[in-house]
């Protein structure tokens, strides 16, 4: 069995950590071949100790010197550093990267004609029809990580493209599923980062808490499947078993149901097409219960709305939506605007952007700089 080279963006990263058990646990089958971290050099030296890695890039350091690496090894630096690492011999790119600083990586990854595992939901939404004609035409395969499209993937071989009626994404609800519209306002960076299922970075938990994660989710779900948005629900699931299901013209249902594990998906993504053992838990179906679902609330939280806005409208909207977002969880995180006052900052960076029907790479990063510096000044 021919041993598989992974690169790992984001290794010291919720999804870059799950996804280096998977490899240590399946030595025989994969190998590291680059890891890159954002700052947390401590973790990654003992990273990089552990798997050997061909070549590595540190994001936001200005002492390569800091990363204990052999001489041959080379270190890359900054985001430049990111498409550099991609670029270094591998079969699989998993992109574990937050934001749109995952957007260039990936269509690097494209590019080359590598498989791309794809946690970094900003690029598809920020780039997705330049990222995926690419993938197309260069003969890349983008395999999901994110465990509701992971989901989504895996129950539409059920069918065949044309008798799909529906995507049905998952929602958990966030914390704050219950809290009544009025204490929205009042609600702390500490109380957003309380996720009542996942354990992820602060700028993804406070993404699931406003439901804009699921909003990035269905803008992905879109360019990943083919499908329209017409197509796209989003249902909220508490319990976070079903991790989302596909409705057929038939009006059968075919749902993906496990434990909450991102080392599940991420292992299918590695292994795919097949499917390989894993020492996980394993449902319990008597000791559930039962299992539930409701309609999202729009109204408390509009960034779910404003991101099948965003899609719909396509062209280089979706990417202007992101990057507000992206400032205004930031300000929110180091407490200089409120929870609400995130959907408003989105908002107005929406309504004054002109969308354009097709773009460049180079159009779309720089299409992403000039909102942020303009979103930090409205905030």
């Amino acid at each position: 069995m021919a041993v598989k080279k992974i690169i790992v963006l984001g290794s010291t990263g919720s999804i870059g950590q799950n996804s280096l058990d998977v490899i240590r646990k399946n030595a025989q089958r994969f190998s590291v071949a680059g890891l890159s971290t954002k700052a947390n050099l401590d973790l990654f030296n003992r990273q990089i100790a552990a798997f050997n890695p061909r070549a590595v890039t540190i994001a936001d350091s200005d002492d390569p010197g800091a990363v204990c690496v052999r001489r041959s090894v080379p270190v890359y630096q900054g985001n430049g550093g990111l498409d550099r690492l991609v670029q270094t011999p591998a079969h699989v790119v998993i992109n574990g990267l937050v934001g749109a600083v995952g957007i260039g990586p990936t269509y690097t990854a494209a590019r080359l004609g590598r498989r791309i595992a794809l946690a970094n939901k900003e690029s598809l939404v920020a780039a997705g029809r330049l990222i995926i004609d690419t993938a197309i035409k260069r003969g890349a395969d983008i395999v999901p990580v994110d465990s509701e499209h992971s989901a989504i993937f895996q129950c539409l071989k059920a069918g065949k493209p044309r008798e799909v009626e529906k995507l049905i994404i998952t929602a958990s609800g966030g914390p704050f599923r219950k809290t009544p519209a009025h204490r929205l306002r009042r609600i702390t960076a500490k109380q957003a980062l309380n996720h009542p299922t996942w354990r992820m970075g602060p700028k993804i938990t406070v993404d699931s808490a406003t439901l804009m994660n699921k909003g990035l989710e269905v803008i992905e779900a879109h360019f990943l499947f083919n499908v329209p948005y017409e197509k796209i629900d989003v249902v909220v699931h508490p319990q976070s078993i079903i991790h989302s299901m596909v409705q057929f013209v038939d009006g059968s249902v075919i749902a993906h149901l496990g434990v909450p594990d991102m080392r599940v998906p991420i292992q299918y993504a590695l292994t795919y097409p097949d499917k390989t053992p894993l020492n996980i838990g394993r449902l319990d179906f008597p000791a559930l219960g039962s299992l539930s679902f409701e309609r999202p609330d729009y109204t408390r939280f509009p960034c779910l709305e404003l991101a099948f806005a965003a899609g719909k409208t396509g062209g280089t909207l979706p990417c202007v939506m992101n990057a507000a977002n992206e400032v205004a969880v930031d300000f929110f995180l180091k407490e200089k605007i409120g929870f609400t006052d995130i959907p408003r900052l989105i908002e107005k960076a929406m309504r004054r952007h002109v969308s354009r029907p097709r773009y460049s790479i180079d159009e779309i990063l720089d299409l992403d700089c000039e909102t942020r510096a303009k979103a930090v000044e409205w905030a």
